[in-house]
């Protein structure tokens, strides 16, 4: 299949479009196509590890989804309308994943080449945080957002990534009571979360360390979060949260 030579670039949703109809399955849950040739060892790393890890919860928030991988993607004007090309893109343009809802389910398309393993995790599990947001029953939102207003009441500093940190900062500028149910604590809330849920996948399926630093969320707060999310989402048989549960096996 000359893949390249048909490509040339495509927007996201003209590419799994047009090659929807050749995914393979993975899982009950997951298919995919990849647009470059990848060794039995790479694709475990890119797909079967990181896919074995996410919680039964977490897949039954996202039913049928079509992960596609292509060599790069470069951004472009406009949302979620990103290229994918076989040529590298200069450095402030390159964007590292994609994902949006099509008629035939949800899709995440993710750029591979260059790219470190270990990123490409993030990546995958921050598409996969996306989607499930979009789509949270109504306990989860409301049993995160109450524990956000806790922070918020208390004046707990920092937060897990930079998108929260920001909407953070700017709910803390425009608005005195906390409490309140606004336009701009609901994007902070909805952030937050794609960010803490992130974390929490990510931690599931590789040995990581939470860096340090002035704008990162005190660790005893981060643990109430993933304990929250360990309790919806609980991670699959033979995988852990935290280090202690691992204990024994």
């Amino acid at each position: 299949m000359s893949t390249q030579t048909e490509v040339g670039k495509l927007r996201v949703q003209e590419f799994a479009d047009r090659f929807r109809h050749e995914v393979i399955p993975l899982s009950n849950n997951v298919s995919y196509f990849s647009a470059i040739p990848v060794a039995e060892e790479d694709l475990r790393d890119y797909l079967h590890d990181p896919v074995a890890a996410l919680p039964p919860a977490i897949l039954a928030l996202v039913p049928k989804l079509l992960v596609f991988l292509v060599p790069y993607l470069e951004k472009a004007n406009g949302k979620s309308q990103e290229l994918v090309t076989f040529e590298k893109p200069v450095e402030k343009a390159q964007a590292a994943a994609a994902q949006f809802e099509s008629p035939f389910g949800p899709v995440m398309v993710l750029a591979v080449k260059d790219r470190d393993v270990a990123e490409y995790h993030y990546y995958f599990y921050r598409a996969i945080a996306t989607l499930a947001a979009e789509r949270l029953p109504p306990e989860v939102e409301e049993g995160y957002n109450r524990l956000l207003r806790e922070e918020l009441s208390n004046r707990v500093h920092g937060e897990v990534d930079e998108p929260g940190w920001q909407l953070k900062q700017s709910l803390l500028r425009r608005q005195t009571s906390l409490r309140r149910e606004t336009k701009s604590f609901r994007a902070y809330a909805k952030q937050s979360f794609i960010d803490t849920l992130t974390l929490y996948l990510h931690g599931i399926c590789c040995d990581i360390d939470v860096e340090t630093g002035p704008r990162q969320l005190p660790s005893r707060f981060l643990r109430r979060r993933l304990e929250l999310l360990e309790s919806y989402f609980p991670p699959p048989p033979g995988y852990a949260v935290f280090p202690e549960e691992l204990k024994g096996d």
